[in-house]
């Protein structure tokens, strides 16, 4: 939440007993209170370029699931993808797909704790096919309740 940084790797569970486990780039393990992180930026290559260029989309995601909007509690505002199956989200915190899917970072976990408010801006299914004409009726089956 000060803008400190931790470069390093985490496991698959990383989130284990209120904290979260990172093998820093010096090669120790790391454990950080899940109350004093603001987000787990997954990235492609460690750097300065951690940050975030586009924080909102510019239009409706293409992608399908809930679109939402994070307020974090220093008042910064955020946009994501999430998934439109919240069990697959752990109770710690939320991961979401950033805006920008061109950028460094590839996805950010949010811990509970680092957020003010969080909306779900839209639920975005997927397309259906476009459909040409009328379906014909299906032959195969025997009205029951005519």
């Amino acid at each position: 939440m000060d803008r400190d940084t931790v470069s390093g790797y985490v496991s698959a569970t990383f989130v284990a007993a209120g904290k979260i486990e990172v093998l820093n780039t010096a090669g120790n393990v790391v454990a950080l209170d899940l109350k004093d992180v603001k987000g787990v930026y997954f990235v492609r290559e460690f750097g300065d370029s951690e940050s975030l260029t586009r924080k909102t989309f510019t239009s409706r995601p293409r992608t399908e699931g809930l679109w939402v909007r994070l307020r974090f509690r220093d008042n910064e505002i955020i946009e994501g993808m999430m998934p439109n199956d919240l069990i697959q989200e752990s109770g710690d915190g939320f991961s979401i797909i950033p805006p920008d899917t061109r950028s460094n970072t590839q996805r950010i976990f949010v811990p509970r704790a680092a957020l003010e408010e969080m909306t779900v801006l839209a639920v975005i299914g997927e397309r259906k096919s476009q459909r040409r004409g009328r379906r014909p009726d299906d032959t195969r089956q025997v009205p029951m309740f005519t």
